[in-house]
């Protein structure tokens, strides 16, 4: 007959007074496991002993462990499924006074027009402009030289001619219609279709200080392709912008404007569509794809700041410089990223100056830019100027016409001048950071659709393709562009539209 030690005696008899298991007998004897064994001690203390007298120390540890494995699995698992995967589209109602009952959904053409009294009171009102005198040697360090201002004023004044540019901009077919109470501006580019070709359609989104005419450029590379594909392209004033009217209530922001261009592609008739937008448009055209992400085919942006990361993004930045390949940055993540507080906290605070003013008192500085020609154009400029390359700030003209023309930069700011726009265009930073962006629902919600990035290189920040990868759950495309800033479609329209056209074939091959 086998004799029982004391020790293993005090097993059998008090399991939850042994701490570890440790017995005499060889059957009874446990490693230390400094983990589970207080895990193991509770567990054992609480099931019925009876029932598992027939398993030894070792196969109880191993029963407890995988009791802990499938339970975590099942709250991943669990969790996993309630991860939000789109954000409520809502309702607003953004006209005056109250709702209406009904609205009216029908589509009226549009058409930009001018007249001999606004010529002649912007020659008035540019003619009594008061200049101040730059420093000396200050180029464009302090905002736009009044130097030069002078020259593109005088252009402005005397060679500029508007009634040709309204013929430029009825080049494409303009439409009205009313969303929310609003009266929603936008131009509707449609192909020739040719045999074998595909006609897809797309929305483009600009944003501040820009309007649809940044689009112009590189429409036709859109829609007078001769392969396979060609775009029918939507692209909408935001209200408040241009021609679209402006909301007349508060808190109007990026996922109100989404829903409005969510029913306009619908009254239009397109149930799956592509996105394409950088600024406040990269913020929409992702604000519409977490609406309705089975409408939204793709999505592709040339702007994307990546604020919240928590440690995964502290850990990136520390090793990034030195360690890129352990947090999957490139060697031109580098080159764009560092030294990061110079190019992204000291960079952005020269650059930030007017967002500050725009987010708490729009309109306390709007009354002067929207009262002065010149006021305006200089504010409106100055941003073509340095988003477009920092570089020109060293440089007495702000390096503007290297990449532009004076008609199209003087276009996009007689749009903001005719239609008095430019107080609820500043509005809108207003209404979307009225509170902290990181606590919306947006912010906290995945994008799920294709997902493609063009990175240009002047952007006012940079996005690495891991940093992407948080929030875009199917990033498809991202490219490292050789040239170009903020504006891309007006500034290097072939490159963003080769690249757009890119994305979309990876998505379309995808799907075959």
């Amino acid at each position: 007959m086998q004799v029982k030690t004391q020790a293993e005696e005090e097993i059998m008899e008090t399991p939850s007074k042994n701490k570890g298991f440790r017995g005499t007998s060889s059957s009874w004897q446990l490693l230390p496991c400094p983990i589970f064994s207080p895990l193991f001690d509770d567990y054992i203390h609480c099931v019925p002993w009876k029932g598992l007298n027939g398993l030894n120390p070792q196969q109880l540890q191993l029963l407890v462990v995988s009791s802990v494995g499938v339970g975590l699995l099942t709250c991943y698992m669990l969790f996993k499924k309630r991860v939000a995967k789109t954000i409520p589209m809502g309702e607003g109602w953004w006209g005056r006074g109250e709702k209406q009952l009904s609205e009216d959904t029908k589509i009226y053409p549009f058409r930009v027009e001018t007249s001999e009294a606004e010529i002649q009171d912007l020659n008035r009102r540019i003619d009594q402009t008061r200049y101040t005198e730059p420093l000396e040697d200050s180029r464009f360090h302090y905002g736009f030289n009044s130097v030069y201002l002078k020259k593109v004023v005088s252009y402005w004044r005397n060679q500029f001619d508007w009634k040709k540019q309204v013929e430029v901009l009825n080049k494409y077919p303009h439409f009205k219609t009313k969303i929310e109470g609003l009266d929603v501006h936008f131009i509707r580019v449609s192909p020739e279709q040719r045999e074998g070709q595909r006609v897809v359609p797309l929305m483009l989104v600009h944003g501040w200080p820009g309007s649809f005419f940044e689009f112009y450029k590189i429409l036709p590379l859109l829609t007078e392709r001769q392969d396979d594909v060609a775009f029918e392209v939507i692209c909408p004033s935001i209200p408040g912008y241009g021609y679209s009217e402006a909301p007349h209530k508060m808190g109007f922001n990026t996922m109100d404007a989404a829903r409005v261009f969510l029913k306009l592609m619908e009254r239009l008739g397109f149930t799956e569509f592509y996105l394409q937008g950088g600024d406040w448009g990269s913020l929409i055209v992702t604000n519409m794809a977490q609406m309705k992400p089975d409408c939204v085919k793709g999505l592709h942006l040339n702007m994307l700041a990546v604020t919240k990361g928590g440690a995964g993004l502290v850990i990136s930045l520390l090793l990034g410089r030195y360690l890129p390949f352990l947090v999957g940055m490139t060697r031109e993540d580098v080159r764009r990223l560092y030294p990061y507080f110079e190019k992204n906290v000291y960079e952005m605070l020269r650059e930030s100056g007017y967002l500050h003013i725009q987010a708490t008192k729009p309109d306390t500085a709007g009354c002067g830019v929207n009262d002065s020609p010149v006021g305006l154009a200089a504010y409106i400029l100055e941003k073509f100027s340095t988003w477009t390359d920092k570089q020109n700030r060293d440089l007495e003209d702000g390096g503007l016409e290297r990449k532009y023309s004076l008609d199209d930069l003087l276009t996009n700011v007689m749009i903001y001048w005719t239609t008095g726009s430019i107080v609820s265009s500043m509005r809108f930073y207003k209404e979307n950071l009225k509170s902290d962006p990181q606590n919306r629902i947006d912010s906290k919600t995945g994008i799920y659709v294709p997902m493609g990035f063009a990175a240009f290189p002047q952007e006012l920040l940079h996005c690495p393709k891991a940093w992407a990868r948080w929030r875009f759950k199917d990033l498809r495309s991202y490219s490292y562009m050789s040239s170009g800033g903020h504006f891309a479609a007006f500034e290097e329209p072939k490159l963003l539209a080769d690249d757009f056209v890119q994305f979309v074939r990876k998505v379309e091959s995808k799907k075959k």
